[in-house]
């Protein structure tokens, strides 16, 4: 298959990218005048949360081929002294699909690590300054180095099929790669709904989240 056709389609997906990009100051203009953009901004809330929950999807099913994988892996080199690459490469790939894919559900449920150690002291309107800095300050910034890191090497991997590197490897490592790219959109879009919800709160057009103690924990939990 001629790489052209995968360098034109990753030209439209960029394009489209540019396109959408101005989504992104949304939350910035909520903390303003959130008037006229809060129906939609409610609307793009709901639609990105079942985004992600779409995603944790694909999440748990890789999670499942993992765990089938890895006890296979185990029996078989155990038990008969046998192995594969494609089944060892099997559990690679469900191991990344499983965080990557899960890790925007993570971000909307609040269920990533946190380090820092002020946030919980803040009072509400503090911690949502603090979820829109982060956002705009580490999130979307990482996420979109990340796309544009593997704009080119991707499009490539397409035009080949890429598949493994060992003779009895899968023919499946270019939907390996695509996982970096679906990650960081993911993420991306997982932002925009979090500094949506941080922005309507601060506002008061959407429930304070739950008071949390200073010791990271929730009050009343």
């Amino acid at each position: 298959m001629s790489p052209e056709i995968f360098l034109t389609l990753g030209g439209w997906l960029k394009w489209l990218g540019l396109a959408l990009s101005p989504l992104l100051v949304l939350p910035l203009v909520i903390t303003i005048w959130p008037e006229p953009v809060e129906r939609i901004a409610k609307w793009l809330i709901v639609r990105i949360d079942a985004l992600s929950s779409w995603a944790l999807g694909g999440a748990i099913a890789s999670a499942i081929i993992l765990v089938g994988a890895q006890l296979l892996v185990v029996l078989l080199r155990y038990a008969f002294g046998l192995s594969f690459t494609w089944l060892n490469e099997i559990v690679i790939y469900a191991f990344a699909a499983m965080f990557m894919l899960g890790s925007a559900s993570a971000l909307r449920d609040d269920a990533h690590v946190r380090v820092d150690i002020l946030r919980p002291r803040f009072g509400a309107r503090g911690r949502n300054w603090v979820e829109l800095a982060g956002i705009y300050l580490f999130l979307f910034p990482i996420c979109i180095r990340l796309l544009a890191m593997t704009e080119q090497g991707l499009a490539r991997s397409w035009a080949l099929f890429e598949g493994s590197r060992e003779s009895d490897g899968l023919p499946l490592l270019f939907l390996f790669k695509t996982l970096l790219p679906a990650f960081a959109v993911l993420m991306l879009a997982q932002g925009l709904s979090e500094a949506l919800k941080a922005a309507l709160r601060l506002n008061g057009k959407l429930d304070d989240m739950p008071e949390e103690a200073p010791h990271g924990g929730v009050h009343g939990a």
